[in-house]
C-alpha cells in the first residue's frame, strides 16, 4: 500500500506537466474561423495580383508616353530640318518669283539721268544725258506687271509752273493703277501725302516705315523696280521740285534682273516692317544680301565688263551678306589709284543728338588717309545754300591744312551755287520763288563709282534709311563706260561758272554777285536733323 502510494506520487507530477503542455498549445480553430482566414488570405493575394497588374500597366503607360515624347521630338526636329533646307534656297539667291543667280539677266543697258533746273546753262560742248522726267516716264511706259517705288517724298502736285512734269508723272501712276498693274510704294510714316492717298484708292499697296521709332531717323531711300527687270537709283524722290527746281542725278538699268534679285530684297526688308514699331532681332534668310563687297555681281553694262552690288543703311538694316553704305564707300576710295571726285549737297562729319555734337570721323578720316598715305587726288564739290552749316568751312580748312608741305597731296574744294543771282535779293524777293539746289550724291574714281541717297553727314548714315550702288569697271576709256560718263559730269560741273571757291571770312559783296559768301550772322544749331531742301 505504501508502495502504490509512492508510485502515485511519482506519477502525479508527470501527469500535471502533460496537462500543462496540452493547455499551452494553441487551440484548433473553429471551422468558421478557418474559412474566414482562408478568404482573407485569398483576398490579400488577389489584391497583390491586382496591384502587380496595375504597376505593370503603369510601367507600360509610362513607356508609351516616353515613346510619344520621343516621336514628337523627332517630328519637330524633322520639321525644323525641312524648314532649314527650304530656307537654304534663299541663301542660294532665289526669290519668290523663281528668279535666281542662274537664270537672271546680267547683260544690261545703263543710262545716266539728270534733272537740270531751268536757267542753269552749260557750254555747248558740255555733256548732257537723258532727263530724269523722261527716264521715269520711260520706265512707267515699259511697265506691264509691277512697279515698286521707295521714296522719301510724295508731292507731285503744285501750282508752280515747273510742277507740270510732276503732275504728268502722277497721272501716269494713276493710269497704271487703274490698269491692274501691281503698284507697291514705300514711304516714311511722317509723309502726309495726297498722292499716296489717291494711289491707295486706285489699289496701290502703301507701306509706311516708322524710322523715328526704329532708329530715331527718317527714310531717305530712293529707288524703283519695274517688272522685276528695270531699276532706278539716285538722289531724286517723287517730288515736283526734283523734276523742276533741283539738280538731281541717278542711273537707270534696263533688263538687269540680276541686280533686281538683290535690290528686291531691300524692298522686301522695308515691306516686312509694315505695322511694326521695332526692327526684329533677326532677319529672315529671304532678306539676306545676294551680292556684296566680297561677292560682286559680274555683268555687262553697255557692253563694258563690270561689277556691281547694292549697299544699305543704317547698320541695323544690314542682314547677313549685305554691305553697309560706309563699307561700300570705303571699298571705292581704297581701290582708287589716281583720283576721288565727290559731289554732295552737304559735307559735315558731325554726329548730332538733341544736346550735343561730336566728331564723326568715318568718311573724313578716309579722305585724309587717301590724301596723305596714298597720294590720291581728291576733289570735293559741295552745294552752297542757306542751310549750309558754318562748320563745313572749318572741316574744309582742316582738310586743306593736312596737305601743307606734303608732296603729292592734292585737295581742292568748290561750292556749287545755283542761287548766286539772288544772293543780295531782299527777303520778299526771295520768297517769290523756290530755291534751286544741286542735290547730287555720288562719287567717282578712276575705276569705280558710288551713287547713293545720302549727303556726307554723320546722322544720315547712322540713323537714316538709304541705299547705295557701287559699280566697278576696268576699262573706263570708252564713251560707253558709265564711270567715264560720271567723271565727265563731275568735270562739267566743276569747271562751270556755278562752282567757285568761297571764303567763310568774307562778307557778301552785292556789287559783285559772282563772289557771294556765307552770311556772317549764321550760327550753328544743335539739331539731330537738317532741313530737307524739298520742304523749303
Amino acid at each position: 500500500m505504501e508502495l502504490r502510494q509512492h508510485e502515485w506520487l511519482a506519477a502525479a507530477p508527470h501527469e500535471g506537466f502533460e496537462q500543462l503542455r496540452l493547455k499551452s498549445r494553441p487551440r484548433e480553430p473553429a471551422p468558421g474561423l478557418a474559412r474566414g482566414a482562408a478568404n482573407l488570405y485569398s483576398g490579400v493575394r488577389q489584391q497583390d495580383y491586382s496591384a502587380g497588374v496595375w504597376l505593370r500597366r503603369k510601367d507600360k503607360l509610362e513607356h508609351s508616353q516616353q515613346r510619344c515624347i520621343v516621336v514628337f521630338a523627332l517630328v519637330c526636329c524633322f520639321a525644323i530640318l525641312v524648314a532649314l533646307i527650304f530656307s537654304a534656297v534663299d541663301i542660294m539667291g532665289e526669290d519668290e518669283d523663281g528668279l535666281s543667280e542662274k537664270n537672271c539677266q546680267n547683260k544690261c543697258r545703263i543710262a545716266l539721268v539728270e534733272n537740270i533746273p531751268e536757267g542753269l546753262n552749260y557750254s555747248e560742248d558740255a555733256p548732257f544725258h537723258l532727263s530724269l522726267f523722261q527716264g521715269w516716264m520711260n520706265l512707267l511706259t515699259m511697265a506691264q506687271k509691277s512697279v515698286d517705288i521707295v521714296s522719301s517724298h510724295w508731292d507731285l502736285n503744285h501750282s508752280h509752273p515747273s510742277a507740270c512734269q510732276g503732275q504728268r508723272l502722277f497721272e501716269k501712276l494713276l493710269q497704271l493703277a487703274s490698269q491692274n498693274i501691281e503698284i507697291k510704294l514705300v514711304s516714311d510714316v511722317t509723309a502726309d501725302s495726297k498722292v499716296l492717298e489717291a494711289l491707295k484708292l486706285k489699289g496701290a499697296e502703301v507701306t509706311y516705315m516708322n524710322m523715328s521709332a526704329y532708329n530715331k531717323g527718317r527714310l531717305q531711300s530712293s529707288f524703283w523696280i519695274v517688272d522685276k527687270q528695270h531699276v532706278y537709283i539716285g538722289s531724286a524722290g517723287l517730288d515736283w521740285r526734283s523734276l523742276g527746281q533741283m539738280k538731281e542725278l541717278g542711273v537707270i538699268f534696263y533688263n538687269c534682273s540680276c541686280l533686281v534679285l538683290d535690290l528686291q530684297r531691300i524692298f522686301a526688308l522695308y515691306s516686312s516692317l509694315k505695322f511694326k514699331s521695332r526692327v526684329p532681332q533677326t532677319w529672315s534668310k529671304r532678306l539676306y544680301g545676294v551680292y556684296d563687297n566680297e561677292k560682286k555681281l559680274q555683268l555687262q553694262l553697255n557692253e563694258t565688263k563690270s561689277q556691281a552690288f547694292v549697299s544699305n543703311s543704317p547698320k541695323l538694316f544690314c542682314p547677313k551678306n549685305r554691305s553697309f553704305d560706309i563699307d561700300a564707300i570705303y571699298s571705292v576710295i581704297d581701290d582708287a589709284k589716281q583720283y576721288v571726285y565727290i559731289a554732295v549737297m552737304d559735307y559735315l562729319p558731325i554726329s548730332s543728338t538733341s544736346t550735343k555734337r561730336s566728331y564723326w570721323p568715318d568718311l573724313d578720316g578716309k579722305i585724309r588717309e587717301a590724301l596723305v598715305l596714298r597720294s590720291v587726288k581728291v576733289r570735293l564739290l559741295i552745294s552752297f545754300w542757306k542751310e549750309t552749316d558754318p562748320l563745313t568751312f572749318n572741316f574744309i580748312s582742316s582738310l586743306k591744312a593736312i596737305c601743307t608741305e606734303i608732296a603729292d597731296c592734292s585737295l581742292k574744294v568748290k561750292f556749287f551755287d545755283l542761287e548766286r543771282e539772288n544772293a543780295c535779293a531782299t527777303k520778299e524777293q526771295r520768297n517769290l520763288t523756290f530755291p534751286r539746289l544741286n542735290r547730287n550724291k555720288y562719287m567717282v574714281t578712276d575705276g569705280a563709282a558710288y551713287i547713293g541717297n545720302f549727303d556726307w553727314v554723320g546722322n544720315d548714315f547712322t540713323q537714316n534709311a538709304g541705299t547705295g550702288l557701287v559699280i566697278n569697271q576696268a576699262d573706263v576709256r570708252n564713251d560707253t563706260s558709265i564711270i567715264k560718263q560720271l567723271k565727265d559730269v563731275f568735270e562739267r560741273d566743276w569747271y562751270s561758272p556755278y562752282a567757285r571757291s568761297l571764303q567763310p571770312t568774307k562778307q557778301p559783296n552785292c556789287s559783285s554777285p559772282s563772289n557771294p559768301s556765307p552770311p556772317s550772322s549764321k550760327t550753328a544749331t544743335y539739331s539731330t536733323s537738317r532741313k530737307d531742301p524739298a520742304s523749303v
